[in-house]
């Protein structure tokens, strides 16, 4: 109903507020449908980052409680905030810059944080009671099911298809097949084919048993009616938690899937794991025409940490050569000039105010001439309330652009970049690996130098990069 405790009406308050304290906005940060009751807020977190960059005073909030109801999150953010030069004003709440306004201060965020967590409270018992009288919570409704006068029964259409998956599933049909069935009698699920994480939230669900299990181990059993049998229930779960198929965890991390073939006989190199006789779990690389084709390929098995290490050892080491990070710290400060030059949103406001300025002053003209009427007056104020939001516009865009990071920054940031992420450094830079017996070639997607030596295969070629045990690794630049 736009009233004062909508974003918009705390919007429009705040804006007054700033208008008659001769403030102009240069941003507004909004998180919609979100609680105050902590800091983790994207736009709020946003604003507290750009607040380092120190290019505006203040920050407006409708009321103290808009910006944190927990006092010590909100004393640490004002002291961010504090020593950046920004402070925070409250719209509605008269606090004055005196002893008095910061006693007035720290008791208003001491009562909006008692009657958040009383509200809390209070939220928290009128959910159990609702709970206990088996009435909608409210939220997304489970497949299968369908709401009347706040309570759950049961969609009987939708509950045979409930029923047809529990009891594929218990007669050993697996999950991709029970998709197809259900596909082929034009079975759907929001208008598309079921996916296996669908039917898999299904499966586990124990809220289509009758019972519903909180987090904090509560059992309501008078909430959801039963669709599926408690005996087949268990059944499938039973089968699920044996299987674990669909659901079980990836805690091997192969950082070089998909990018690294056998030398000798070009298949993909994939990664495989064992145990050695002392039990200890073993990861390794190996020719998938070895593994898989049976083929007489030569190529040995290479342990996966041995393999990434010298992948990712030389990569770094080619990075950090000064010559090539001098290259790409150069490259990386005309970037950061060229966008500061060529603001293209910089270029569209500048030139949308220049036409409003025109109009404006065309009009003006007009109504000197005696070119008087209620559309050129309303044409008049829509004119002048654009010139002013471009204006707005136009400073937010140039503050955005006046902060450029050093060059110091750069390097150091580089140099940490480095170390830090070792799988998005082979994503991005890293085409092929080509492994062999006694050496490993590794082809970028970009040249990291240049070197007069070209092999027939149209590559720049660096003899002897970086050496680890039998293998040596070498550089593959494409010309």
């Amino acid at each position: 109903n736009q009233t004062e405790q909508s974003i918009e009406g705390q919007l429009r308050v705040c804006e007054e507020y700033a208008k008659k304290n001769d403030i102009l906005i240069l941003r507004s940060y909004i998180d919609r449908a979100m609680t105050g009751t902590n800091d983790n807020r994207p736009e709020f977190r946003q604003m507290i980052k750009d607040s380092f960059r120190k290019e505006w005073n203040y920050v407006i909030v409708y009321k103290l409680d808009r910006f944190s109801r927990d006092k010590y999150e909100t004393a640490i953010h004002k002291n961010t905030l504090k020593s950046n030069g920004v402070k925070v004003m409250s719209a509605m709440e008269n606090i004055p810059d005196s002893p008095e306004g910061i006693i007035l201060e720290s008791l208003l965020e001491g009562m909006n944080q008692y009657f958040s967590a009383e509200l809390s409270q209070k939220v928290k018992r009128g959910m159990r009671e609702t709970r206990l009288k088996g009435n909608f919570q409210g939220g997304k409704i489970l497949f299968g099911y369908k709401v009347v006068d706040h309570k759950i029964l049961v969609d009987d259409e939708r509950a045979e298809i409930v029923r047809y998956i529990f009891g594929q599933y218990a007669n050993g049909v697996v999950v991709k097949d029970i998709i197809m069935s259900l596909t082929s009698k034009c079975i759907f699920y929001k208008g598309k084919p079921f996916a296996k994480n669908t039917v898999y939230g299904i499966l586990y669900n124990s809220k289509y048993s009758g019972v519903y299990v909180r987090a904090n181990n509560e059992v309501v059993d008078n909430m959801y009616p039963q669709i599926v049998p408690t005996e087949l229930y268990n059944k499938v779960r039973g089968m699920l938690d044996k299987n674990k198929y669909g659901r079980k965890s990836v805690t091997t991390v192969y950082l070089l899937k998909h990018k690294a073939f056998c030398g000798l006989c070009g298949k993909p190199v994939s990664a495989e794991s064992g145990t050695a006789r002392n039990g200890e779990k073993k990861t390794y690389y190996k020719c998938r025409g070895r593994k898989q084709d049976h083929s007489d390929c030569q190529l040995q098995p290479i342990r996966q940490e041995y393999l990434e290490k010298l992948v990712i050892n030389t990569t770094v080491n080619e990075l950090c050569k000064p010559q090539v990070m001098d290259e790409i710290v150069k490259h990386i400060m005309e970037l950061q000039n060229q966008q500061a030059e060529s603001d293209i949103t910089l270029q569209l406001l500048n030139k949308e105010k220049a036409s409003t300025d025109r109009a404006l002053q065309n009009l003006l003209e007009a109504i000197e001439n005696g070119i008087y009427s209620t559309t050129t007056n309303k044409r008049l104020h829509e004119l002048e309330a654009r010139q002013v939001e471009l204006e707005k516009q136009i400073l937010l865009e140039k503050s955005k652009i006046a902060v450029k990071v050093p060059e110091s920054i750069v390097r150091q940031f580089y140099k940490e970049a480095l170390t830090e992420e070792a799988k998005t450094l082979i994503t991005l830079l890293i085409k092929r690996v080509t492994v062999y017996n006694d050496r490993v070639e590794i082809e970028y997607n970009s040249p990291l130098r240049t070197s007069p030596d070209i092999d027939g295969r149209g590559f720049i070629f660096s003899q002897k990069v970086f050496k680890m045990g039998n293998y040596t690794a070498l550089v593959l630049l494409k010309v």
